[in-house]
């Protein structure tokens, strides 16, 4: 029984499929398959059901996969103890997030991170929806991502980090401009311009759509930020935004904000990573975001509770 066995083993529990198994170990199926038969043998029990769409674990694996996760844990930490890099990490950490998060909450953040670890080289794979961000993080294309709840994936670990709130956003010239909120029925009237479906925001929205019974007369849909305030800036229509994504506007007085009488539209946003022993660059990454997690919800509050502008 070998490491390399053991971490493929883990892969493919983590996939639950030979042929994405094999593209994150950079290997040919045949030789990740070659690899558990073995394991398999070896152990004298399947380790997993195959199944047309891919595998899942029987109970043996399971109860390998408790063992496989300790084995290659200690390993990984006995190596990093000896080569030194527990306390001065180093290596790649690759963070999946919508493009208007990275730009608006964690920039700065990911900027003294850097300036605090010379050694970890941090990379930025821009999603459009919670459904990409697991997918990549699962598939071994990022090693943490951040996305609004609520997130289903026995494999990942979920931790919640802050509150937001989507607010009604106008251009200054629309007549609800001045006013401080807006009613169901003014928003019924109104031309809506949204996300496409499968971002969380239009998730949300959807979700508050039918708690109120909204049919929306879509004016567009678009997974660009900065399209979607541009176009509601020119007019063309209101559209239900993160209060932090158009702080920049509002305090311009570009755009005004408003929130929606009686209603409330508050989103959780947690940080994703594979539930298991992280390499030290990751766990470095995760444990400095926590640290700076009062920051986050600073800056995701709705900072004017009763302005419009």
């Amino acid at each position: 029984m070998e490491l390399w066995q053991l971490r493929t083993f883990r892969v493919v529990a983590e996939t639950l499929n030979f042929t994405r198994a094999a593209e994150r170990l950079n290997l040919t199926q045949s030789a990740v398959s070659h690899q558990i038969k073995a394991l398999e043998t070896e152990l004298g029990e399947p380790l997993f059901i195959r199944a047309k769409r891919g595998v899942k674990l029987s109970q043996a694996g399971k109860l390998a996969l408790e063992h496989v996760e300790r084995i290659l844990d200690e390993a990984q930490t006995m190596k990093e103890r000896v080569t030194g890099r527990e306390h001065s990490p180093v290596g790649r950490v690759r963070a999946a997030a919508a493009t208007q998060a990275f730009v608006h909450l964690f920039a700065t953040l990911f900027e003294s991170f850097m300036r605090a670890h010379e050694g970890v080289e941090l990379s930025f794979r821009t999603t459009v929806s919670t459904d990409q961000t697991v997918t990549d993080i699962l598939n071994g294309a990022a090693d943490v991502g951040f996305a609004s709840m609520p997130v289903y994936s026995p494999a990942l670990q979920v931790t919640e980090l802050f509150e937001d709130e989507l607010v009604l956003v106008v251009g200054r010239e629309h007549k609800l401009a001045k006013r401080t909120e807006a009613t169901v029925e003014e928003i019924k009237r109104e031309r809506l311009i949204l996300f496409e479906r499968g971002a969380s925001i239009r998730r949300a929205t959807e979700d508050f759509f039918k708690r109120v019974d909204i049919r929306p007369d879509l004016a567009l849909e678009s997974n660009d930020t900065y399209f979607i305030k541009l176009m509601v800036e020119h007019g063309l229509g209101i559209s239900l935004l993160p209060a932090w994504a158009v702080r920049e506007e509002v305090l311009g007085g570009r755009l005004a904000q408003l929130k929606i009488r009686e209603h409330r539209l508050l989103r959780k946003v947690a940080m994703l990573s594979l539930g298991r022993f992280q390499p030290s660059p990751t766990r470095a990454f995760l444990a400095f975001i926590l640290r700076n997690k009062e920051k986050l919800q600073a800056m995701a509050k709705l900072e004017d509770e009763g302005s419009g502008a």
